[in-house]
Parts: structure tokens; sequence; C-alpha cells
């Protein structure tokens, strides 16, 4: 059998967009402990500037009950060091995990780019690679897209593939993400646990998807089912192409009581969608527009594809194909 050599311009640009959004997640957290640093600093400068004046107010003589007034705002103000102090550990701990991936992953976009230059290698279309398949003498073969659900680009792709079928001894195409409610209740599962550090008290965690015209749109509604009844009440799912639109999340937010939003693409990378239509600067960004409802908005550039859970998915998916 001849050597077989996969594309490699397709992981590159994944890869970078994976730095790119490392490298974005990291800021977000030095800034985060820079906003934690400055909150300690306050808030020691308030319990010393109040000590000071506590001794003086001594010497000239107070109450019982403005000793203890004293004594108990000493007491708040400690606390509210030592939680803001905790939650400064966890930050630089998160800061020097996320520093690391970014490291890897630049390690990781160098290398692919050093041996695309090297080798010359082009990208291949479905058919092409098909072709190639078929000319190298594989014999078994398992297709395994990665798409969220099964609309027009995942028909496409079957269509593409299905003339080869009897090419080959063994040919079996893999299912998208969402096909069965386990899948559902899994994905709701994984994006909370990944998101669950936005998950706070007055807060919203809005997933924009990419909406299709195709029936399988259906899934947008179906996720949002399944999280809100799985007691995710603070989660939101929105597309941007199709149903629930940014205006009925918009809506469902704002009745919620929610003061921050958190942005996340459901999409398996976060591409140009994720950059441009939800974290870009324009009028129409779903950042922009929440922001001008009164929100504050963070919004996470990070693929479905980057969550372990959801690689697993697509792992447990091919598994099954070959079991079958």
């Amino acid at each position: 059998m001849k050597k077989f050599f996969f594309p490699l311009d397709t992981v590159l640009r994944y890869k970078e967009q994976v730095l790119d959004s490392l490298k974005g997640e990291h800021a977000r957290i030095l800034a985060k402990i820079r906003e934690c640093e400055n909150a300690i600093d306050e808030l020691e400068h308030e319990y010393s500037q109040c000590a000071a004046e506590f001794q003086q107010n001594k010497m000239n003589g107070m109450k019982i009950n403005e000793m203890h007034t004293y004594e108990n705002y000493f007491d708040s103000l400690r606390l509210k060091i030592r939680r803001k102090q905790e939650q400064l550990a966890r930050l630089r701990e998160q800061e020097e995990i996320k520093r690391k991936e970014v490291v890897e992953a630049k390690k990781e976009t160098s290398s692919i780019d050093k041996l695309k230059e090297r080798d010359g290698i082009e990208i291949d279309n479905v058919t092409q690679a098909m072709d190639r398949l078929v000319a190298d003498g594989v014999k078994e073969v398992v297709i395994q897209p990665t798409h969220v659900m099964s609309g027009f680009e995942y028909d496409d792709i079957v269509k593409e593939v299905s003339p080869y079928q009897e090419k080959f001894d063994s040919f079996k195409m893999g299912s998208p993400l969402l096909i069965t409610d386990e899948d559902y209740q899994e994905l709701a599962s994984v994006i909370a646990e990944e998101t669950k550090e936005y998950d706070t008290d007055g807060s919203a965690v809005v997933f924009m998807g990419h909406g299709t015209e195709h029936e399988a749109n259906a899934a947008y509604a179906r996720l949002q089912k399944v999280l809100t009844e799985g007691g995710y009440s603070r989660y939101f799912i929105g597309t941007v192409e199709a149903e629930p639109s940014l205006e009925d999340v918009l809506a469902l937010v704002q009745a919620s009581g929610a003061k921050k939003v958190t942005l996340l693409p459901l999409m398996i990378v976060a591409g140009d969608h994720a950059n441009n239509d939800m974290a870009g600067d324009e009028d129409d960004s779903w950042k922009s527009v929440f922001e001008k409802a009164g929100f504050e908005v963070e919004c996470v550039l990070k693929g479905l594809g980057q969550y372990p859970g959801i690689q697993k998915m697509f792992v447990d998916h091919v598994a099954k194909t070959i079991s079958e």
C-alpha cells in the first residue's frame, strides 16, 4: 500500500484558531487577576484607614456599642479580603494552566506550519480525499463528520461520499454530534460543566449557534428544553441565521433579571461567526446589542471542539459506527 498523507492546511487553520482563542482566554484571566489584586489593595487600604480611625477614637473615648460596630466592620473586611485572596489564588492557578496551553498551542501551530511549508501539502476537497483513499488501496473507511446537527452541510457530505460506497470492503458513515436523546443530555452536561464559572447569580450564559432553514434547526429548541429541564435556568440558546433569533434570546435574558451576559459559540470552531457576529464591535453584533441593552458582556471565543467532553462524544460516535 502507498503511504497516505492527510492534508494539513485544514489542521493548521484549526490550530491557529485554537491558539487565538487560548490567547484571548489567557488575556481575560490576566485582566481578572489585575482586577482582583486591585480589589484586595482597596480593601486592605480601607482596613488600614479604619484601624487608624478606631485607635484614634479609642484614645478619645468610645462607647461599647461603637466598639462593637467597629469590630463587626473589621470582621466583614477580613472576610472580604480572605475571599478575594482565595479568588486570586484560583485565578493564578487558571492562568498558569492557560499559559501552558498557549505555549503548547504555539508549538503545535509552528510544527504544522513548518511541515506544510516543507512538504508543500495542499488541501483535498471531499471528492479528492475519497479518490485518494481509493487510489491508495484503502479497504475499510469510517467517515465521521464534525457537524453539530444533520443539516444541509451534513446532507451534502452524505451525497458526496455515497457514490464511493461500493469501492470499499467496508464503508461506514458516522452521525453528527446531536442525534439521540442521550446526545442532547450529554452535550448539555458538557457545556454546563465547561462554563460553570460563568453560571452565577445575576448572570446569563448565552450560546450562539449557526442556525439553518433545514428542519434540523429544531435541534436548538430541543437543546434549550434539555438545559432548562436539567436545572440550567441561566443558559440560553440562540442562532445567527434562524431561530431562536438574537431578539428572542435578548428578551429571555432580560426577563431572567440577569445583569451580566457571557457569550459563547455553539459551534465546533470559534471562527468567523464567533469573532464577528458574536464578539465583534459592529453595532449589530451580539456583544454590541447586549451592551446597548445595559448588560455587562464577556465573550469567550472557545469552540465546542476544544471541550474534552465534546471530543469524547465524537470518539464515541466513531466507536458506535465501527461496532455496527
